[in-house]
């Protein structure tokens, strides 16, 4: 039986690298947002059941996220019912990589996995953290969105302070050799705590 450790944390905490590094120590790897990217390409899972409820959504046999953004932001409904769509198709996904992973642990990459209560189905879990100016630092640096975007996205989150609250293990991803020493630290400790089972 595998150890399931979840891994989360907000926006700009270097979570997806974080993600790569338990990788790199030979645990196996769920990513919640590749996961739906997989189910929004063409012939994914989710494309069918979203042309039947929002149609403009569909764009060259797949899911545009940017016009569900669009609809999400002009009708309040439409966030609710795409979640009821795409979160069954997502837990598939996910029970099927558990029924194929071969590895001692298992590292599940879920963004909202406090706010989604999928802490619950984990063995443990882990929060990326930085200090608040990194973070935001972090995301402006990419480009991708205005302050007032990252703030919206901060705001739906949970408070880093009562995600590492609830931690298990906290990494401070302030310097990538801290990050990764840290991450070797937890898989250890999970070793021991699996081979002591």
């Amino acid at each position: 039986m595998s150890f399931r450790l979840g891994l989360t944390g907000s926006i700009g905490m270097g979570k997806s690298t974080t993600a790569q590094m338990f990788a790199d120590a030979d645990c196996t790897v769920w990513d919640a947002d590749a996961a739906v990217h997989r189910l929004y390409s063409q012939g994914g899972a989710a494309v069918k059941p979203m042309a039947e409820v929002f149609p403009d959504a569909i764009e060259n046999g797949a899911v545009s996220r940017v016009t569900l953004k669009n609809i999400i932001s002009t009708d309040p409904g439409a966030l609710k019912r795409i979640e009821s769509i795409v979160h069954p198709l997502v837990a598939a996904d996910r029970a099927k990589f558990i029924e194929q992973a071969s590895s001692d642990i298992l590292v599940f990459d879920i963004p909202l996995l406090f706010e989604t209560g999928g802490e619950k189905a984990m063995d443990a879990v882990a929060v990326v953290y930085v200090s608040d100016d990194v973070q935001q630092a972090r995301v402006m640096a990419r480009g991708t969105m205005t302050l007032d975007q990252f703030l919206a996205i901060k705001s739906k989150q949970m408070p880093a302070s009562e995600k590492r609250a609830r931690a298990d293990f906290v990494i401070e991803t302030d310097t990538l050799e801290h990050a990764r020493t840290q991450v070797h630290h937890i898989v250890e400790q999970i070793k021991k705590r699996v081979s002591h089972a």
